[in-house]
């Protein structure tokens, strides 16, 4: 039985920064308090000024699963395909180009070439980051883009291996956060246990430096972030650095997590709103069949979290303290199976990917699409 569309639970003051960021912007959260409520949302005075969505148009049709979706400087993106390892190079205007295949992936079930993450010092470092399966793990590593655009998808800097892989469940997310810090959302491979398990990567939130080393001020000196997580494919920033993730639930709801460094948010143990001691509620839930979250963006004052099985995204508005109001469901029906969302640079639009053609959806002549919806 499905509980209510979503739940909020509460939210009290900040938890203190991480120590050790050498003054940037540290992930920090409220830490959820009290009963979870239905229907409670912020109150509409306390909410960021939200922007309009305006209507959406499809900028490039035709490819294989597209996954991650990250933008280069120069206001092109870099767009993985789940089944094929290929990195396409998208044009504003929507011409795709192939500029790498990367080397090793394994697309079987879930798995494959995941997301992508473009450095935040690419202009000095050419770097991206990918998350990929592989036929022993899930990895991260780092890729070097060319002065032609090109990827040599061979030449691979691991820079954290040994996460649990499996034909469901390997996370995916991949964002470089505000304090230059890589932030990865992995899964724990349909396996449960590792979730609860500390020394363990997967069903986790991670955070590394760009060598791939534990950040500084991580809770427990070693990559993880947070743990008693399902299954994380998005990750975002809102205001003040807080870090939100979304994951996916069993049976029962999905969840937008607000991310306190060393927290557990339940999984196996629990799924949604408990109250249990030792464990963190989620900020939101969702009935399954209204989300099955994978990508999600922060902009305008917003979160913005795709729906796979609910085939709509999400506007989650937002306090400047980071508490959620009520969400608003977009492009309801409209595109099929909704996989990634990602912000331009500029803040003025997003860029949508479907995934009608990874096995669980009903793909047309045009699908896979790449949309983009305007912001005002």
């Amino acid at each position: 039985m499905h509980l209510p569309l979503r739940q909020v639970v509460a939210v009290a003051g900040l938890v203190a920064l991480l120590a050790g960021c050498g003054g940037a912007p540290a992930p920090s959260a409220a830490a959820p308090t009290g009963q979870a409520q239905s229907a409670a949302p912020a109150p509409a005075e306390q909410l960021t000024a939200q922007p309009t969505a305006g209507t959406p148009r499809a900028i490039a049709s035709g490819l294989e699963v597209p996954w991650g979706v990250s933008f280069l400087p120069d206001g092109n993106a870099l767009v993985t395909e789940r089944e094929t390892a290929r990195i396409l190079r998208v044009t504003p205007s929507g011409e795709v180009t192939p500029v790498g295949t990367v080397a090793g992936v394994q697309a079987r079930g879930e798995g494959g070439l995941l997301g992508i993450a473009v450095s935040p010092g690419f202009a000095t470092d050419r770097t991206v980051a990918a998350y990929y399966t592989s036929g022993s793990d899930n990895r991260v590593v780092a890729l070097t883009v060319a002065p032609d655009g090109t990827v040599d998808g061979a030449a691979q800097r691991v820079l954290v291996d040994g996460i649990n892989s499996g034909s469901v469940h390997n996370g995916g997310g991949l964002a470089f956060g505000p304090d230059g810090m890589l932030y990865i959302g992995t899964g724990e491979a349909g396996q449960r246990s590792p979730s609860q398990d500390r020394d363990d990567l997967g069903g986790k939130i991670l955070r590394v430096t760009a060598d791939g080393a534990p950040a500084p001020g991580n809770p427990f000196g070693t990559p993880v972030l947070s743990l008693g997580h399902r299954n994380v494919q998005g990750i975002a920033f809102g205001p003040g650095g807080r870090v939100y993730g979304a994951e996916f639930g069993q049976n029962t709801v999905d969840e937008l997590n607000l991310i306190t460094p060393g927290a557990n948010y339940g999984w196996p143990d629990v799924e949604g709103v408990d109250d249990r001691e030792g464990f963190t509620n989620p900020l939101l839930t969702w009935p399954t069949d209204e989300a099955s979250p994978s990508g999600m963006a922060a902009a305008g004052g917003a979160l913005w979290m795709s729906a796979l099985r609910g085939e709509r995204l999400w506007q989650i508005p937002l306090t400047a303290d980071g508490a959620a109001g009520e969400p608003r469901a977009l492009l309801d029906g409209q595109f099929g199976r909704i996989r990634a969302v990602t912000a331009t640079p500029d803040g003025s639009a997003l860029w949508v990917t479907t995934s009608n053609r990874d096995g669980r959806g009903s793909p047309g002549p045009d699908d896979d699409r790449i949309v983009v919806v305007p912001l005002s």
